[in-house]
């Protein structure tokens, strides 16, 4: 029979454990705020996050390009005249600090897009534009969505066998 290394011993002996411990680590909480909403609410916060980040893509593109006109036809319609849109019907059910993210990153849209029409250079445009994905970050640091489970769905879901 041949004998074990001394070596392979330590090693076995070292990492399987912490290999066991690895597989078994619970998954870490998820801390951020819930926030449960109707399928439409739900979707029109969702709708316009995914507006703002495809404008966030297309105002760099802009800038790639050094085209200062269209980073300010980007970025005009996803400033406060974005957050006008439809918004009554979250007020009241969106905590207050959450809204004030939304209102301060459409803000800094409108900037973004006088900075491009006053002729600053990119920079100052890129400026602007880090410190609305600092309220983005923030944002979805801070909060999750979920949709509201209605009863009314529920039941008939399962007078259909689903």
């Amino acid at each position: 029979m041949k004998r074990l290394s001394p070596l392979f011993l330590v090693l076995v002996f070292t990492f399987s454990p912490l290999q066991v411990l690895a597989e078994n680590k619970a998954p870490a909480i998820d801390k951020r705020e819930v926030l449960v909403l109707t399928p439409m609410q739900r979707e029109h916060v969702l709708g316009e996050m995914r507006a703002l980040l495809s404008g966030v893509q297309n105002i760099l593109g802009a800038l790639a390009e050094d085209d200062m006109k269209a980073v300010a036809d980007i970025a005009r319609p996803l400033g406060r005249s974005m957050a006008g849109k439809a918004e009554d019907h979250l007020k009241g059910v969106l905590p207050k600090h959450f809204m004030q993210l939304g209102m301060a990153a459409h803000e800094d849209f409108d900037t973004i897009a006088a900075l491009a029409e006053s002729g600053a250079d990119s920079k100052a445009v890129l400026g602007a534009l880090s410190r609305s994905m600092n309220k983005c970050q923030a944002c979805h640091a801070n909060y999750q969505i979920y949709p509201l489970k209605s009863s009314a769905k529920k039941e008939e879901s399962s007078h259909h066998g689903h």
